[in-house]
């Protein structure tokens, strides 16, 4: 495996090759760098589609009938992904990744979901999610002129900002009761714009059918974010109503059997999660120089806890799912670094602000009214660097948190409860239950030595990211750092063991919040600091919010629905084409087939990890086809929150199911650079296939071909 810095010098060196420039072998003249309007990207929210630049294009000119379809058939699924209707009967399709972790909390004592699959061969066999729901969009209102007009009376951005949250909720509780429907208010061009969506919600949703993780997962984190490709990332679920029946939809997408066609016009449907195009300069350099070298270092740390503990652990085929969700989140956040530390990019950026500043300053009116913007961003930037460090600590203490520090949060909500009056505290805290409290907290076995390579990830990244200086580290950690902490932390804490929890939780409060016990210690320190900058940061985000809205409010005057909104976790649609695209001084093909699942399968010499294949894919069957496309990229603009939607052509039919971008499109965080930025997805006809051949799911082939149950 190669270490954090070779890995991110091998992005950076790749990035600035394929990035700054369209030919590998042509020199790129910075003086002639310049900006476009492509640049801010083409995620098109519903009520702004560019139908006219669609026929330009595509000689396609979408009807409002064909747009509110198309919006009716996508769906938001659960908190994260996209999916889509792809049946009358409420069939819906999504990433395999975007449901994976729920698939353990549906299967029976015999099975093992996650490794295996699952196909319900009936309606009565499809299992319920608990918790799962998918939105559809149903209702889009402009409601601009309300929030901004309400906002005004605020004379601090405090106030400003605490005005916006409350018309926002008011909004959302009106119309709720008007429609039933579940409301958002979606903030478009950092508050140029305010559009209400309203949502139609099913909550009774379905597990129809999972192919096995590895066909879902091939290549794990070191295929995540790159193409050509090979994997199957899909799961079928279906909606069904308050009755308990699938329910009846008359917007979806039908199916189209030949696949996606190279030159045919192509339009992703689903929720970008979000970007910064139109973020400052200033704020990018922040990104660039603060806060994206500290999150990416405590990812890594958490990443390589992980790695190692799976590289001794090979039985436990689980933890691949940690490992490559861990490895999607550095190799997400070492992208955008990348683009940022790109000069081409960063030139394009400040080319499009100083335009947009030139064309502020000659309008008095414009001047007046935003002529201060980007030195009063530039002011709180400085003050957020200053924080940065200490803010990055508070954001990952929760996900670098080993077992040895919740027994130590434990604790210290001990110290706090005893403080309080026996019939005041929380009920498990008092002094009856207290004990009974304390067994269950020693209830639950770990493993030790996931935990210690967790316990080292959270040392490092605390020792790489504060000051030398910070008492943290010296006067809790001793300095130390890796096993060497681990062994001197285990050694010197008291509350590892249940009998010296036992003991610990007896005394005082005082007594126990002044122990030397380095775990405790460190939590006190986390909610220390948690108090001494919280407050900051918040005041500055204010700030630093009111100010971005009005960047997006001028940057919206003065371009309107020529640039589209930043990603905001909500429905989109994109146009593209199938393209290939130079890279690593070769070509990609704009669509891959299935030899190149067993090549790479056959190249690793056929290992689980990580181009293994399940059982029921290591011997091609005779009927399938290995020409059949199985992937393809295209040029439609796409983030994270885009998983699970639905490629689909004019006649508004599934060619394709969108599961990634390739690497160079983790710059689209900050630019979309049409030349190199592709969309990855499985090839409709590549799907079919398989589940024919390999799964020979007979009723789920019958529904997608016919747009209806059997």
């Amino acid at each position: 495996m190669p270490s954090k810095k070779s890995f991110l010098l091998v992005l950076l060196i790749s990035f600035s090759v394929n990035i700054a420039q369209s030919s590998f072998y042509e020199p790129m003249k910075m003086d002639t760098v310049s900006w476009s309007i492509d640049d801010l990207g083409k995620m098109w929210t519903f009520d702004s589609v560019p139908v006219d630049a669609f026929y330009e294009k595509y000689g396609f000119r979408p009807t409002q009938e064909w747009l509110d379809d198309v919006r009716k058939s996508a769906l938001q699924f659960g908190r994260g992904c996209s999916a889509a209707f792809v049946s009358e009967d409420g069939l819906i399709m999504t990433n395999h990744h975007c449901g994976r972790n729920q698939l353990k909390t549906v299967q029976k004592d015999d099975e093992n979901i996650l490794r295996d699959g699952f196909y319900a061969e009936s309606p009565d066999e499809e299992r319920q999610i608990k918790n799962l729901y998918v939105d559809q969009l149903i209702v889009i209102k402009d409601v601009t002129d309300v929030i901004k007009n309400f906002m005004k009376t605020g004379k601090t951005d405090d106030e400003k900002v605490k005005l916006r949250d409350q018309i926002k909720d008011s909004l959302i509780t009106i119309n709720s009761k008007e429609t039933g429907l579940t409301y958002k208010v979606v903030t478009l061009y950092h508050g140029g714009k305010y559009s209400l969506y309203g949502y139609k919600r099913y909550n009774d949703v379905r597990l129809v059918m999972a192919p096995d993780f590895q066909i879902a997962a091939t290549g794990w984190d070191w295929d995540n974010f790159t193409y050509p490709r090979y994997e199957l990332d899909f799961m079928f679920y279906r909606a069904y109503d308050e009755e308990g029946k699938p329910i009846n939809s008359n917007n979806y997408f039908s199916w189209n059997s030949d696949g996606a066609k190279e030159g045919e016009p192509i339009f992703v449907v689903g929720r970008p999660g979000s970007t910064d195009r139109l973020y400052s300069v200033a704020q990018l350099e922040y990104l660039r120089d603060y806060a994206y070298p500290n999150v990416l270092i405590g990812f890594n740390e958490i990443y390589d806890a992980y790695y190692r503990f799976y590289m001794n652990n090979t039985d436990k085929e689980e933890l691949l799912n940690s490992v490559m969700g861990w490895g999607n989140s550095r190799k997400s956040y070492a992208g955008r670094l990348a683009g940022l530390n790109n000069n081409f990019i960063m030139k394009k950026k400040i080319e499009f602000q100083n335009d947009l500043i030139k064309k502020v300053n000659a309008s008095p009116k414009l001047k007046e009214k935003y002529g201060h913007i980007w030195e009063s961003i530039e002011t709180v930037i400085k003050e957020l660097n200053s924080l940065s460090a200490k803010n990055t600590v508070l954001r990952l203490s929760n996900y670098l948190r080993p077992q040895y520090y919740k027994l130590a949060d434990e604790m210290v909500k001990i110290a706090e409860q005893k403080k309080l009056l026996n019939d005041e505290r929380v009920e498990k805290y008092k002094d009856e239950k207290l004990s009974e409290t304390i067994d269950d907290i020693f209830s639950d076995q770990f493993e030790v030595e996931l935990e210690d390579n967790i316990l080292a990830a959270s040392v490092n990244f605390l020792s790489s990211v504060l000051d030398s200086n910070e008492p943290l580290l010296s006067e809790i950690l001793n300095n130390k750092r890796g096993k060497e902490a681990v062994s001197y932390l285990k050694n010197n804490s008291e509350i590892l063991i249940k009998e010296g929890f036992l003991n610990l939780a007896e005394k005082s409060p005082e007594e126990i919040l002044e122990t030397k016990d380095p775990f405790v210690n460190y939590i006190l320190f986390i909610k220390n600091l948690s108090k001494e900058i919280k407050p900051k940061v918040k005041e500055l985000n204010n700030t630093l919010s009111v100010l971005n809205e009005l960047l997006g409010e001028v940057v919206f005057h003065v371009y309107g629905n020529k640039i589209s909104p930043d990603a905001t976790a909500t429905l989109r649609i994109s146009d593209g084409i199938i393209s290939g695209y130079e890279y690593n001084g070769t070509i990609a093909p704009g669509k891959t087939s299935y030899y190149g699942l067993w090549d790479r399968f056959e190249s690793f010499n056929k290992k689980t990890y990580p181009w293994g294949l399940h059982e029921r894919w290591k011997t091609p069957p005779a009927e399938l086809d290995l020409s059949t496309n199985v992937c393809f990229a295209s040029t439609n603009d796409i983030v994270g929150g885009n998983s699970g939607s639905s490629a689909i052509n004019i006649n508004k039919e599934v060619i394709g199911l969108v599961h990634d971008g390739n690497i160079e499109s983790l710059a689209g965080h900050t630019i979309f650079l049409e030349e190199n930025n592709r969309t990855v997805a499985t090839d409709s006809k590549g799907l079919l296939e398989a589940l024919k051949h390999i799964y020979k799911t007979e009723r789920l082939v019958y529904e997608l071909l016919n747009g209806k149950m059997k």
